[in-house]
Formats: C-alpha cells, sequence, structure tokens
C-alpha cells in the first residue's frame, strides 16, 4: 500500500507528475522513438534520468510515497516535464502545500545606467550574479584582471 491513502495531496501529486510525464514524447527530449511502449509518453527512468534524480526515488514520488522533496529538485522536474508556468505553481502547492517561489533567473547583461556607472568608478568594479558569473566590468577592472571578455587561455 502507498502513502496515497493516508494523504489525498501525495496522490493529486502523483496523478499530475504522471499525467505530464506521459504527454511527452521521447522525440520530445532528444531521446529515440525505439520500439513500441506499453504506456504512453516517456518511461520514469527517462524522466528520471533527464531530471538527474533516482530512478527509485522519483517511483517513490509518483506512487505518493510521503517522501521530502526539495525546491532545487522540483525545479528541475519542472524543466524535465517542460511545465507551463501555471503547471509549475501547481507541482509546488502539491509538493509543498504552499506556492511556488518566484523563478530565479539571472540576468545575462547590465542596464546602460548601470554600466555607465561602473566606467565612472575609479577602483575595479565587478557585476556578478548570484552564481558568480560576472556579466559587467569597469577599464579599472581590466587593467587588475585583465580583459574579463576573453576566454582564460587568452589572458596575460
Amino acid at each position: 500500500m502507498t502513502d496515497t491513502s493516508r494523504n489525498p495531496g501525495r496522490a493529486e501529486l502523483a496523478r499530475f507528475l504522471r499525467s505530464r510525464r506521459e504527454r511527452l514524447l521521447p522525440e520530445d527530449v532528444g531521446l529515440p522513438s525505439g520500439s513500441r511502449r506499453r504506456t504512453p509518453g516517456l518511461r520514469r527512468e527517462e524522466l528520471a534520468r533527464i531530471a538527474d534524480v533516482g530512478v527509485s526515488w522519483y517511483t517513490w514520488l509518483e506512487q505518493g510515497r510521503d517522501i521530502h522533496v526539495s525546491e532545487p529538485l522540483l525545479e528541475r522536474l519542472v524543466v524535465a516535464l517542460r511545465l507551463t508556468p501555471t503547471e509549475r505553481l501547481h507541482l509546488f502547492e502539491l509538493a509543498h502545500g504552499r506556492p511556488a517561489p518566484r523563478a530565479v533567473r539571472s540576468p545575462d547583461s547590465v542596464s546602460d545606467a548601470l554600466q555607465r556607472l561602473l566606467d565612472a568608478h575609479p577602483f575595479p568594479a565587478l557585476v556578478s550574479t548570484r552564481r558568480w558569473d560576472i556579466i559587467a566590468w569597469n577599464a579599472a577592472a581590466t587593467v587588475l584582471y585583465s580583459d574579463l571578455a576573453l576566454p582564460c587561455g587568452r589572458c596575460s
């Protein structure tokens, strides 16, 4: 017996995950279509591999077992299942019983105003993302660190 009989929220989470997995075709995620399939959509093993989680763990989650689901893991499932923003919110509410945190997206560049501020600063200054990717710098930083736009093998 799975934990879904004791926890109806887990049963709904299990149904939701299964329905989203079944709507994906192998070719949708870059896998060969292969031979005939007994069930529609991706296999649990395929989805677990794409989401970078253990097959047993994902199986337990889809069976509705009462296991802890972290936010980073849910985000990987969002990507693997190709969920819409609305489906993402629903997944988080089913898994945690509360709304999903706002999706964090790191910028690729800075505004013109911030770049002008950097350029006017006389000391080395950098702007980085939450992952510490450097996305902007000033001339003083180039003198100190070399040209940050060059690949590291070309820095001198």
